[in-house]
């Protein structure tokens, strides 16, 4: 039987997620007889002693353990040569920045398996931390919208809201958000913001994340078709928030005119154009949290931010880049942002970003790894989902051939190295190594 360990995390400062909890680590090792180790840390959410209680084995390193899991990218000089790592590898896109770290697991004939690529028959993620991205990227973006809206002189019942990490729980941030809900729909909003929209794409798990913190709010949902109608409607009501929501076929369309067609759009988005800067004008606020690589064709570019800002003062104030893809989607997104330096102003004027909440342009959000902002929640749910593959990662003998493997189908779906060769679904990734 393989000797697992969950490993601590060193990437960032404010990561403290794990796995696997105590609680499913009890159950594993009474009920399911597997040896679990955990290394120490001080900055886990869980404390070394929860997990002891528990049953595991505390360790200072991994040496002794032959899969290793953790849950961000790991150092490259903490690999040890023929072993099994579980962690989001952010390597399926061919990120350049992670291709170092493909190539010296391979040189030391690792296997590699990726949460992000543990899918069901139809190909749907099963383990995520997505959901609560979407909450805590929501709770931000309102905070980073509070905050913005104070350097312009705007005061907001959203001043009272603080940055996700900062709530001691979610229920706390749920009652934070409510509470600042039911003053807006009593008080209403400033003249200087109404009609407030906010505009949402993405219909995933991050999107449930986002709109779950809305609907705490008072909140409306209109079409994008309504959207450009919304500012000519007489007696608006000042103590509603718009929410949009943002299908595909309102960020594309076919440079040949033909009918917006979902598999077209994934299977040929070469022959497809952006159509979605026509909805800026109208949103208050972005909040992005689609799938993205660079086939597809971006949500909002620097042109077109030059291009508004030289005419004026957009209405758009914040956008909330969930996704977080750099230079991606949102071509502004310069670099993923960390907990305790998370927003930043880019001036489409200059294409010059400056880090806080001061000056000129739109603000954003960019965090990479907003799960962490909740890391006792966001663990317990990405545990459940994982509680079941344990034993078979246990049991499994990675020695054997690709082919041979016993593993269940969703595990070996997400198998992108297997001693050190890219597997069967993965070959396409060669291409982006030798870049």
């Amino acid at each position: 039987m393989n000797k697992i360990c969950i490993r601590h995390e060193d990437k960032y400062q404010h990561e403290r997620r794990a796995p696997i909890i105590p609680e499913h680590v009890k159950q594993l090792i009474r009920n399911k007889k597997i040896d679990l180790f955990v290394e120490s840390s001080e900055r886990r959410i869980f404390s070394d002693a929860e997990y002891a209680e528990a049953g595991a084995t505390i360790v200072d390193d991994t040496s002794e353990c032959n899969v290793i899991m953790g849950v961000k990218e790991i150092p490259m000089k903490h690999f040890e040569p023929e072993k099994t790592y579980i962690f989001f590898s952010h390597t399926i896109k061919g990120q350049p920045h992670n291709m170092a770290m493909l190539k010296r697991l391979m040189e030391l004939k690792c296997n590699l398996i990726d949460y992000e690529r543990i899918v069901n028959e139809r190909d749907q993620r099963m383990v995520f931390f997505g959901h609560y991205a979407g909450l805590a990227g929501m709770i931000d973006s309102l905070w980073s919208l509070g905050r913005r809206l104070q350097t312009m002189g705007i005061q907001t019942h959203f001043d009272k809201l603080k940055q996700a990490i900062h709530y001691p729980s979610l229920q706390e941030a749920f009652e934070a958000i409510s509470e600042v809900g039911h003053q807006i729909a009593s008080e209403g909003l400033p003249a200087e913001i109404h009609p407030l929209t906010i505009g949402i794409t993405g219909a995933g798990n991050v999107s449930t994340g986002v709109q779950e913190i809305l609907s705490l709010l008072p909140v409306k949902e209109i079409t994008p078709e309504n959207l450009h109608c919304l500012d000519k409607r007489r007696n608006l009501a000042n103590n509603l928030i718009y929410k949009v929501l943002f299908q595909k076929r309102h960020l594309s369309t076919n440079r040949d005119g033909l009918p917006f067609n979902d598999e077209d759009y994934k299977a040929n988005p070469e022959n497809y154009t952006g159509i979605f800067e026509s909805h800026l004008p109208k949103l208050s606020m972005l909040i992005n949290g689609m799938y993205w690589d660079a086939r597809f064709p971006r949500l909002v570019t620097k042109k077109y931010l030059r291009q508004a800002f030289s005419e004026g003062t957009p209405k758009l104030l914040v956008i909330g880049d969930i996704t977080c893809d750099v230079n991606g989607s949102i071509e502004i997104t310069h670099k993923g942002t960390g907990i305790d330096d998370p927003v930043y102003v880019y001036n489409p004027l200059t294409d010059v970003p400056t880090m806080g909440f001061e000056g000129d342009g739109i603000l954003v959000m960019s965090v990479d790894i907003l799960p962490a902002e909740l890391p006792r929640d966001a663990s317990r749910e990405f545990s459940d989902a994982m509680l079941t593959l344990i034993k078979p990662l246990a049991n499994c003998d990675f020695s054997r051939p690709f082919a041979e493997l016993n593993l269940p189908r969703p595990l070996k779906k997400a198998m992108i190295l297997h001693h050190g060769k890219l597997t069967h679904d993965y070959r396409y990734m060669q291409e982006f190594i030798k870049q």
